[in-house]
């Protein structure tokens, strides 16, 4: 068993998943130069284990492996060991994890590598059982001291492989048209399940961009049946288990085809992105529930996730303490038939019917997860109760169970403050300020951008990657500065303080001169003042998390029009011709891309509001959903931004709608804004 009767270097770390792994009797270190250093002086084989707090089964191989002491002597005598939190060093997860999925054809947490001293790996997997991990383990340790040239020779193919995924192939000019999506609009749609929503796989975890393509897509195209399945997966996602009916905000992914039962960790990335979603599917349809979702997961979030300094912290796990003191999965979010109906009294079978109570949303050992499988509308028309009447019932059940789960222990928090991510939510705020027009979201969001300028951007000009107890540390990112620049230019979208664009820009031009590549266009995800790994990765693909490098795209492709930049036009282009034939072959994994290849392949509009009012104009044009749109504007004359220059009168208020530089004659209202909008 772990005891505080060991310490290990990680004690000094301020990560929790670090943290929880102090007293292992392993003797981990963190990832450190002097550490990396040490290995090659030493020619002492690395043992690399990555994980994060929230991951339950990193907590079940330490439970099994690394707190046993029988299986830290053979690590101890073997290897330098090194636990790794992925999400503070995503550079050293995605190096890593690309080795594991070429050697064994998929990747996941725990991830554990065994590599040479300088870094190269030779083995690698995922969770393993305790047996299997210590012969394993001694296997290695064996070749390596009998012939460590086997393993030397292995490592040397596999970077090669590692360095081969890295390659971009540049396109043809012929491949570089931008061609009408048709045929990858079908190839998403083979995949489609029309009866859940999502895709058709199990589990079914939530990839935010893919719906706000196709949200898009339906809205410019005017595609009835992509609406529809949008709204029926939206739907479905929030009925479902995986969405929390009692606290708000939703979990990471369901094991199940209909979004039921949940792995139980709620991360910011997934509840901030989901919040921006809901929030534009808010403004596309003025679905009821959908701002019940918004509104909810927003508390959620102020609530648990949320620190004194307006930033945001990184999780929350899936496990929590029983009444018996030890972890279990989503102990703090289940409930059992007797307890429900002991709470409810009386409208305890209305309660059974709205959330399933019964075989529908049965888990395990009399575990019940809450979902619902109709809408208020079916469900009040069957019970005879009016909807205001209901609202009222829903609200007591609410505060009943939120009582009793107060009893409980929480969840742990991983209250470490990522910038990526905070910027994810910052944007998240801004949506749903957007399309609900709460006053107190935009104070957040301003709140958390001036925490991210004061504590994460440093007097060089570059970002910080973490924060936790008063300091920021790790280098920047590129998804740090891709996330940041975005949530900026929204900032200005809904401000009009240019101060946000002037920051975004001096952000966009770091990162030119630090990550871009110039030869295909695209960026790496570190810096050129990192410390070099096996391979400078290109963040691609678009997961549950977009790409670093879509985000960046999209950044500069609207600062070219901001900033009136054909380079940053030229950049943007560029990087979405070098990923043309992947969207081709695997839309669902580049859809944020998709989402830009839309600004070259439909008219793409500039509203530019002028004048005394231009602030409250602007605030009923962000209400609405309309996605190929740009909004820049001054309630004074400003000639400094090139969309503003010679278009202020006097006591007037004008709104120009332009494409691509030339504008339509000015209007004076929201309505004929979207008239020319519809019209071209």
């Amino acid at each position: 068993m772990s005891s505080t009767s060991y310490t290990n270097d990680l004690i000094n770390e301020s990560s929790p998943y670090l943290l929880q792994h102090a007293h292992n009797p392993v003797n981990w270190h963190p990832w450190k130069n002097s550490v990396l250093e040490k290995a090659i002086e030493d020619k002492s084989l690395l043992l690399i284990s990555v994980g994060y707090a929230a991951c339950h089964w990193c907590h079940v191989m330490e439970h099994e492996s690394f707190e046993d002491e029988g299986v830290a002597a053979i690590m101890n005598a073997n290897y330098i060991n090194i636990k790794v939190d992925r999400e503070e060093r995503p550079d050293v997860d995605m190096v890593y994890m690309n080795a594991v999925q070429i050697m064994t054809g998929s990747g996941g947490w725990p991830m554990n590598i065994v590599a040479l001293p300088d870094g190269r790996p030779v083995w690698g997997g995922t969770y393993f059982k305790k047996e299997d991990w210590k012969r394993i383990l001694l296997q290695i340790a064996q070749l390596y001291k009998e012939q460590p040239e086997k393993l030397v020779e292995y490592a040397e193919q596999l970077a090669k492989g590692m360095q081969a995924t890295q390659l971009v192939e540049l396109a043809s000019e012929a491949e570089n048209e931008l061609e009408d999506l048709k045929p990858i609009i079908f190839k998403l749609e083979s995949n489609f399940d029309w009866k859940y929503g999502g895709t058709k796989h199990v589990p079914k975890f939530i990839i935010p961009s893919n719906f706000e393509f196709l949200l898009k897509y339906s809205e410019l195209n005017n595609a009835q049946k992509l609406k529809e399945f949008t709204n029926l997966s939206l739907q479905k996602i929030s009925y479902g288990g995986i969405y929390d009916h009692v606290d708000g905000g939703f979990s990471r992914y369901s094991v199940d085809e209909k979004w039921h039962i949940p792995h139980f960790e709620k991360m910011l990335y997934d509840n901030a992105q989901l919040i921006s979603l809901y929030s534009n599917a808010y403004a596309a349809t003025q679905n009821e529930w959908y701002k019940e979702v918004i509104t909810q997961t927003l508390i959620f979030v102020k609530s648990d996730l949320t620190s004194p300094k307006a930033s945001f912290y990184a999780s929350l796990d899936a496990d929590s303490l029983n009444l018996k003191g030890k972890l279990v999965e989503g102990e703090f979010y289940v409930w059992t038939k007797p307890a429900l109906m002991e709470l409810l009294q009386e409208e305890y079978e209305l309660f059974e019917d709205y959330y399933n109570v019964n075989s529908f949303g049965k888990w395990e050992d009399e575990n019940y997860v809450l979902i619902r499988s109709k809408d208020d509308e079916q469900f009040l028309s069957e019970h005879a109760i009016n909807s205001e009447a209901f609202k009222k019932i829903k609200k007591r059940w609410q505060s009943i169970l939120v009582s009793l789960r107060d009893t409980r222990n929480k969840p742990r928090l991983d209250d470490k403050q990522l910038t990526s991510w905070n910027a994810i939510m910052l944007s998240g705020y801004i949506a749903a300020y957007k399309s609900l027009g709460t006053t107190t979201y935009l104070e957040t969001a301003f709140k958390n951008a001036e925490f991210i300028k004061l504590h994460l951007k440093k007097k060089a000009g570059n970002l910080d990657h973490s924060f936790k107890n008063g300091k920021s540390s790790i280098n920047g990112y590129l998804e740090d500065y891709a996330f940041v620049i975005k949530a900026f230019i929204e900032l200005y979208e809904v401000t009009l303080n240019k101060q946000w664009l002037v920051d975004a820009k001096e952000l966009i031009d770091h990162t030119i001169e630090n990550f871009h590549d110039e030869q295909s266009g695209l960026f790496y995800f570190t810096s050129k003042k990192d410390r070099p790994l096996i391979t400078r990765n290109f963040d691609l693909n678009d997961n549950v998390i977009p790409s670093s490098n879509s985000v960046m795209a999209h950044n500069l492709f609207k600062l070219s029009k901001h900033f009136e930049d054909t380079t940053y036009l030229e950049i943007s282009e560029k990087m979405l011709k070098a990923v043309n034939s992947q969207l081709k072959d695997y839309p669902q994994g580049y859809s944020n891309w998709l989402n830009l290849k839309l600004n070259f392949s439909n008219p793409y509009f500039e509203v530019v509001v002028m004048g005394p009012n231009a602030m409250a104009i602007i605030t009923e044009l962000n209400k609405l959903y309309l996605p190929n749109v740009l909004i820049a504007g001054s309630e004074i004359k400003d000639d400094t931004l090139p969309l503003l220059q010679q278009r202020f009168k006097e006591k007037k208020d004008l709104i120009y709608v332009c494409k691509n530089g030339a504008c339509e004659l000015p209007v004076t209202s929201v309505e004929d804004v979207v008239e020319i909008i519809k019209q071209i």
